[in-house]
């Protein structure tokens, strides 16, 4: 029992500090059916996943962005419920909020440099491929 126990705690660990060096956690650890592809760079951030089906979430991204503004390129199919990706700056203002089923390069307003965060929030999503980047112009 005391291995077992063990064993539980070792693989939290594992998990909970994944989270933490990927820089991404959802509400649900282990969002089912939501594995995506991350570059996570300074001033470059980059997502994708595919075969999403009907999931509902949110995942929050902390991103380095040296300038106050943000290029979002959006390439994504949605067929079902929605998925919205919203960007804050490092003071936490708002400064992009847009439907993902929006294809297209858009920009941000002007923020604070820093620690932004980057969310993509589903409700009931069903898409084939999510992507999109932002990046510093």
């Amino acid at each position: 029992m005391a291995i077992a126990q063990g064993f539980r705690a070792v693989t939290l660990a594992v998990i909970v500090g994944s989270c933490t060096w990927l820089g991404a956690c959802s509400d649900s650890p282990t969002a089912p059916g939501i594995q995506p592809q991350i570059i996570n760079q300074p001033d470059n951030f980059e997502y994708q996943v595919s075969d999403v089906q009907g999931y509902t979430g949110t995942l929050s991204y902390t991103w380095q962005n040296s300038g106050t503004q943000a290029n979002v390129n959006q390439a994504t199919t949605v067929s079902g419920g929605s998925i919205t990706l919203r960007i804050l700056d490092a003071a936490g203002t708002q400064v992009y909020s847009r439907s993902l089923s929006e294809n297209g390069t858009f920009a941000t307003t002007a923020g604070q440099t820093g620690a932004w965060t980057v969310r993509v929030i589903y409700s009931g999503a069903v898409a084939p491929v999510v992507n999109f980047r932002a990046q510093k112009p």
